[in-house]
């Protein structure tokens, strides 16, 4: 049993010694007995469970999170008809209850604003397994469909369109190596619709959206390629030297990681069409022969 005392004026005379029961709720004078308060406001941490696949207590539910449409603090009236004790509700008190379950399910969607944050956040719930996105990736989405959203960007044109579109501008300035190619095949939207969406986002919202790195993109071609580690190491090594003399300028940096890639193969004798490299990076063989002849002059000349 846990106690607590502190020194308080009693009915039995002078101050006393009153000691608190914490788990019967009562203030007790040490003395005389006499109960002075039977319900003592609860100051310990309070530990829950907040949903039934939760192993583990917690002192709080779920972080606050822009990727969805309340922002993760709505109330929710569960589905079980039963009181704090475990009990069954009585009739009258459950059609109460379910009443107020209905109005509390119709309050959370009365708005059109609200229906399409809805929409858009659940399919942006779904994206992230099927594109293997971070947290950081999802909440910078969900800040972007918001601002577009506020914009009036989203009227008149393809919700789906736009939020493939925020997705593609928070792995780019994120720093994460999702194609526009990757995310029109997640989405089943065509790469014309996204890229207009992105195209309207960059101006309307003023998106800095950085260059892709083509390290990255080497490291992404090369392990669906399946090359060897020594191929990556010397592709990553001749794209270091492309960079410090500025000759990857301008470059597309999938096109040109693979290309980095298709030299290294050769360089290792590594059995790797220019065809194989191709449908690894999403560009075509002629991007790749053209690049090759380029690098190969310009290295030649220095």
């Amino acid at each position: 049993m846990v106690m607590q005392s502190s020194t308080i004026s009693c009915m039995c005379g002078k101050d006393q010694q009153l000691v608190t029961d914490l788990e019967s709720g009562e203030i007790v004078c040490s003395k005389c007995g006499l109960v002075s308060s039977d319900r003592v406001q609860e100051s310990r941490a309070e530990w829950r469970i907040f949903n039934s696949e939760s192993n583990g207590r917690s002192r709080v539910g779920s972080p606050s999170s822009l990727a969805y449409h309340d922002m993760g603090l709505a109330t929710v009236i569960g589905k079980e008809n039963r009181d704090s004790s475990g009990h069954q509700l009585e009739p009258s008190m459950n059609a109460s209850i379910q009443r107020l379950r209905t109005w509390d399910f119709r309050s959370q969607a009365h708005s059109p604003t609200k229906r399409n944050l809805m929409h858009a956040f659940s399919e942006l719930g779904r994206l992230k397994d099927k594109l293997g996105l971070s947290d950081a990736i999802m909440e910078k989405t969900a800040y972007l469909y918001r601002k577009a959203h506020e914009k009036h960007l989203v009227r008149g044109r393809s919700t789906s369109s736009i939020l493939a579109a925020a997705i593609y501008a928070s792995c780019r300035e994120l720093g994460a190596s999702r194609t526009l190619k990757d995310v029109a095949k997640a989405t089943d939207i065509k790469r014309k619709a996204i890229s207009r969406s992105y195209r309207i986002l960059v101006l309307e919202l003023d998106i800095k959206v950085p260059l892709a790195d083509p390290m990255k993109c080497i490291a992404k071609i090369a392990n669906s390629a399946k090359l060897t580690e020594k191929t990556k190491r010397m592709a990553m090594d001749t794209m270091n030297d492309l960079i410090g003399k500025e000759i990857s300028a301008g470059k597309l940096p999938m096109g040109l990681a693979a290309t980095v890639l298709y030299m290294s193969c050769l360089a290792n004798g590594e059995s790797k069409t220019q065809k194989d490299i191709a449908d690894m990076a999403g560009v075509t063989e002629v991007t790749i022969r053209n690049r090759f002849k380029d690098l190969k002059a310009k290295l030649e000349l220095e």
